[in-house]
């Protein structure tokens, strides 16, 4: 089973949740730009939630594709116009598809990032025990690149559940060229999307060493993403941020989420193809839980910083993780129980 590129859009690479454990050796962790996206496409299509899926990147054309056969899909991430054979189609639930049928990406409302997934996940060759693509090393993916016009992507074995899920949507099929459930993963709840969002942060190693009336303006005032920003790093404009005094560092680990100062003061929050080290001062750390909001952020966007403390950050990621486990066990449920009513019918 395989998926056509017949237009690859501006920037669509494949991604999973990272190449974990190498950056003690300098190798980049790279990975979904917004991780709980990624995450949510993989579960509404009965996916391990490692599994790779396409991210595209929507400040351009969309990409366009085909299936060449009956396929199970879901699409998360910015709020996106999506087409099936001409037809607009539901996000954030998934969807059965024909065998033939072209998948269209339009226009973004909100957001700058998609994420489809595939029941079976993209099949393409690990490296480091991830299927991510960093462009720079070429590494990962397919042939370390974006995808290009006449890519084939393989597609993996479908897990029980998606069979399940595939049998159910079918028989909703009818003049469309997808079938899809009555229900959807409420987008808003787990995902946001804000012209100026607030975004939470935990205080950096070096918030002390900065100017208090610095401290204040960036706690204060907005920052706007330009657009030299990238799957590196977003890259801030606003009220520069200085230090007391002059302040010399060794480099160090720096994470997903990193707010560095570099010399003239305009904030850069690190991302997924971030260094393994640096050695600007860090004024922050970006709750995880808000890092998808930053990964949809597009160039023009507002961003306001909000202090928080390690255990509230603790306390909100517990409680996304908790709602995660929920929607899982509700699409397997949802899967087996009409598979017993098949059964049960069978019998009668």
């Amino acid at each position: 089973m395989s998926i056509h590129v017949i237009k690859p859009g501006m920037y669509t690479t494949i991604q999973d949740k990272g190449r974990q454990g190498y950056q003690k050796y300098g190798v980049l962790t790279s990975g979904g730009m917004d991780p709980l996206s990624l995450r949510i496409a993989n579960i509404l299509t009965g996916n391990q939630e490692n599994e790779a899926v396409l991210e595209v990147t929507l400040m351009g054309p969309g990409p366009v594709l085909t299936c060449e056969r009956d396929q199970l899909i879901a699409v998360t991430g910015a709020d996106v116009e999506i087409d099936i054979d001409g037809e607009r189609a539901p996000l954030w639930k998934p969807l059965f598809v024909r065998s033939g049928s072209t998948i269209t990406f339009g226009l973004c409302k909100r957001g700058c990032r998609v994420y489809l997934a595939v029941a079976g996940g993209f099949d393409v060759e690990p490296v480091m025990q991830s299927k991510s693509t960093y462009v720079r090393a070429g590494i990962g993916g397919l042939k370390g690149r974006p995808l290009e016009k006449g890519d084939v992507l393989p597609v993996g074995e479908p897990s029980l559940v998606a069979d399940h899920l595939f049998d159910r949507l079918k028989n909703k099929v009818k003049q469309a060229g997808y079938g899809a459930p009555d229900w959807t993963v409420s987008h808003d709840h787990f995902l946001p999307l804000r012209k100026s969002p607030v975004i939470r942060v935990l205080a950096g190693r070096h918030l002390s060493h900065f100017q208090e009336t610095s401290q204040t303006a960036f706690f204060e005032q907005s920052y706007q993403v330009t657009p030299q920003s990238d799957r590196m790093g977003c890259r801030l404009k606003g009220e520069p941020v200085h230090l007391k005094e002059k302040l010399e560092l060794i480099s160090e680990a720096v994470a997903f989420g990193s707010i560095q100062i570099p010399p003239d003061g305009q904030p850069i929050i690190l991302l997924a193809d971030r260094q393994t080290t640096g050695g600007y001062p860090r004024i922050g750390e970006v709750a995880t839980v808000d890092l998808p909001l930053i990964a949809q952020a597009m160039p023009g966007a507002k961003l306001y910083f909000e202090q928080i403390d390690h255990r509230d950050a603790e306390q909100a990621l517990f409680k996304q993780e908790a709602e995660l486990r929920e929607l899982a066990a509700r699409i397997k449920l949802e899967a087996f129980s009409f598979r017993k009513g098949e059964e049960d019918a069978k019998h009668k």
